[in-house]
């Protein structure tokens, strides 16, 4: 029988900046188990200044816990029973929920999508009304929430060492991709034994592109169901969503990064319909969007979103 598992956000769990393989799970749970996992987003130069409205773990986890080279608080990893190198692993998105009332948003010198345009350091502090599930911009507006996880995946391949928590990869990481919200399953190649999970970067907000450099980052809670898929492989991470198959593209390039994500879904659509790769090409072209996830993370994303209407007579599940 399945179980749940509640992982809490702790100086333990969270690992702050960075990926790595090496790292010693935290939790270890069988295939079909759930986690509720805490996170928490925002080094000490984020905090809010009122200290009242700070998660009451937030500064001790940033005191104890050693900085990597990346801003990111990570919780885990999860050691998934049966998970092997060259399996996949699928993370069912049960539930994603705002820990806190604020979030905050960031640009920096030298950094986004227009640098040279806007070459200053500014941090908002926003207001977030968790029963409304919205924001309060200082310019008047009063935003819509749907939160998600920006960062997240299983552990890089052991060759790459400890890697940066800022480039996505073909591990997930730094996605950013504000399509995997509650109720969309992602599915993860994996490198390392148990696959090694974890979660963090909970965004309230963000258009595609995250032009300015941030979301509203602010700290999230999420439940996920773990399942070990022996039958599928993959090179990158792709989606779906009740209505929508997902295929990501991740590079330095834009235009590179599109046509990852173009060839990942046509090779989606062969397997899925059994269509000629050249008819796949064709459909995506008539009935699939591609989408700039982020602009500010090095590797650049694109995703590719085909709605499953497209594809009425399936010959196999994702």
């Amino acid at each position: 029988m399945a179980s749940h598992h509640h992982l809490p956000a702790t100086a333990e769990t969270v690992h702050w900046g960075y990926w790595d393989a090496a790292r010693a799970p935290v939790l270890h749970i069988a295939s079909g188990d759930t986690v509720t996992i805490d996170t928490l987003s925002g080094e000490p130069e984020d905090l809010h200044p009122d200290a009242a409205l700070l998660l009451p773990e937030h500064r001790a986890v940033l005191a104890e816990s050693p900085r990597g080279s990346g801003p990111h608080l990570l919780t885990g990893p999860v050691h998934v029973e049966g998970a092997e190198p060259g399996d996949v692993l699928e993370v069912r998105i049960h539930d994603v929920t705002l820990r806190q009332d604020w979030g905050w948003n960031i640009i920096e010198p030298l950094l986004g999508t227009l640098p040279e345009d806007f070459p200053l350091s500014r941090r908002l502090h926003i207001p977030l009304d968790r029963t409304k599930r919205t924001a309060s911009l200082p310019w008047g507006l009063e935003l819509p929430l749907d939160p998600f996880f920006g960062n997240f995946g299983v552990a890089p391949p052991p060759q790459y060492g400890r890697v940066t928590s800022i480039i996505p990869r073909e591990f997930g990481g730094n996605l950013d991709n504000k399509a995997l919200t509650a109720g969309t399953t992602v599915y993860f190649p994996v490198f390392n034994r148990g696959a090694l999970f974890s979660a963090g970067d909970g965004h309230a907000a963000q258009g595609d592109g995250e032009v300015c450099l941030t979301a509203i980052e602010t700290s999230l809670t999420g439940t996920f169901e773990f399942v070990v898929r022996k039958d599928l492989q993959l090179r990158l991470p792709r989606a779906e969503t009740a209505t929508h198959y997902i295929a990501m593209g991740l590079n330095e390039d834009l235009d590179d990064a599109a046509r990852q994500a173009l060839r990942q879904m046509i090779a989606w659509i062969t397997e899925l319909s059994g269509l000629p790769a050249v008819d796949a090409y064709t459909l995506c072209s008539i009935a699939a969007d591609l989408r700039v996830t982020q602009m500010v993370d090095v590797n650049k994303g694109v995703h590719c979103m085909l709605p499953k209407s497209a594809l009425p007579n399936l010959l196999a599940p994702a």
